[in-house]
């Protein structure tokens, strides 16, 4: 009823008129197309538009280059980047179809160690604490089944959608849970065990021309470190996105 309101006297439409405004301030090269799927998955990602639309652009380079691989990403939460991942394969490259790779415990966020801290000193292990609950963390939680309902309502149906569930250091150690080729590598999993992890296992996996995308870069100083020490004898060059997100091109 109070949406409808809203709705009636102009309140929603106003609020969208700014936001689009925003954003195309921000990213001035945005499309039309380009704006619908990022406001698409709002509701299924804490990530920034200017990260989703890092995103777009990883999928638009790989996909005019032919690359082949699979869609990957570490630590999904609700699932809104591989949904625009998917929704944007489907609508600009149907004939290039690829499958999703969505590795979470679907039980929250993991432990982390005493590495894990943020930019400014916070030990994540304080807050961890805080948001633990039986059974599971209240800190990134949504379930398997809330995504792949998610998933549903978008899509239709999870076809070609792999979700792997469980501490994702220790899933990826399962050859069976593993693509073959990996065009877009996304690692959003904060920690030091995991990322480490994560580079080890995928990253050479990632095909040469393929994009790594690392969220948490920037904030979490254990990310980081892993990610600093996984390519401390061969440098790469990490592009800033913003405060935290980092993207790089794998070399040839």
């Amino acid at each position: 009823m109070l949406k409808a309101l809203r709705r009636v006297i102009g309140i929603d439409s106003g609020r969208r008129t700014r936001k689009r405004k925003h954003l195309r301030e921000e990213i001035p090269e945005i499309t039309e197309l380009e704006e619908r799927l990022i406001r698409e998955v709002d509701e299924y990602t804490m990530t920034s538009s200017i990260r989703r639309h890092a995103l777009i652009r990883a999928l638009h380079y790989v996909n005019r280059k032919g690359l082949e691989g699979d869609i990957v990403e570490c630590g999904v939460w609700r699932g809104g980047n591989i949904f625009l991942a998917r929704r944007l394969q489907e609508t600009s490259y149907p004939g290039q179809p690829r499958q999703y790779f969505l590795f979470d415990t679907f039980e929250g966020m993991a432990e982390p160690s005493a590495l894990d801290v943020s930019h400014t000193g916070a030990p994540a292990r304080e807050q961890f604490a805080e948001r633990k609950k039986d059974g599971y963390v209240d800190w990134c939680y949504a379930s398997l089944e809330d995504v792949q309902q998610s998933a549903r309502r978008l899509f239709g149906n999870t076809e070609g959608m792999h979700f792997i569930k469980g501490k994702v250091e220790d899933t990826l150690r399962d050859e069976r849970n593993l693509p073959e080729k990996i065009a877009v590598l996304r690692l959003d999993t904060d920690w030091y065990e995991s990322t480490k992890v994560e580079l080890e296992v995928l990253y050479p996996r990632l095909r040469p021309g393929g994009v790594l995308i690392i969220d948490d870069y920037g904030y979490w100083q254990g990310a980081r470190k892993a990610v600093d020490e996984y390519f401390a004898d061969r440098p790469v060059l990490l592009h800033r996105i913003d405060h935290t997100c980092r993207v790089m091109v794998k070399e040839a």
